[in-house]
């Protein structure tokens, strides 16, 4: 068992993994994060809802952080469980970061006006999640924090 101190509360598991920023692996970060939260016996519901979370967030990082780079960025990728049956996963890249991160929160934004893109991508991560977090430094890259209360926890 891993043993992660975060802000007054400590994580009973804990896993990081990193992967190419490709969008063949979005469905394997799916399938990591649902196993990993099984842990806490999700309902079928909430394991969906976390896999769509962090599919867009993985999505945005391929997308919108390295900007055609063809997986030549990474995308880090963090998960803890804690015993009140909370689980955070944290998707980090170091690719073009955002100027401004309320407007990009905005329903309907987005940074590709050019291409197919929704602007959706936030507000999906925010309403299959109780808590959404985001930090972006313009060249350094972005860190969204997706927060998840899940049925009686441990």
């Amino acid at each position: 068992m891993t043993v992660v101190k975060e802000k007054n509360k400590t994580a009973l598991e804990s896993f990081t993994v990193t992967l190419a920023a490709k969008s063949s692996n979005e469905g394997f970060a799916r399938a990591i994060a649902a196993a990993f939260a099984a842990r806490l016996d999700p309902t079928v519901e909430e394991l969906a809802d976390i896999k769509t979370a962090v599919s867009e967030a993985v999505t945005n990082c391929v997308v919108h952080a390295y900007k055609n780079s063809r997986g030549k960025g990474d995308i880090r990728i963090k998960g803890s469980v804690y015993a009140d049956g909370t689980v955070v996963f944290e998707i980090k890249d170091r690719g073009c970061g955002m100027e401004d991160v309320e407007k990009c929160l905005q329903p309907l934004y987005t940074g590709d006006p050019e291409g197919e893109r929704s602007g959706m991508g936030f507000t999906v991560m925010e309403s299959f999640c109780d808590k959404l977090k985001v930090r972006s430094s313009p060249g350094k890259g972005t860190t969204v924090v997706l927060t998840k209360k899940i049925g009686g926890g441990i």
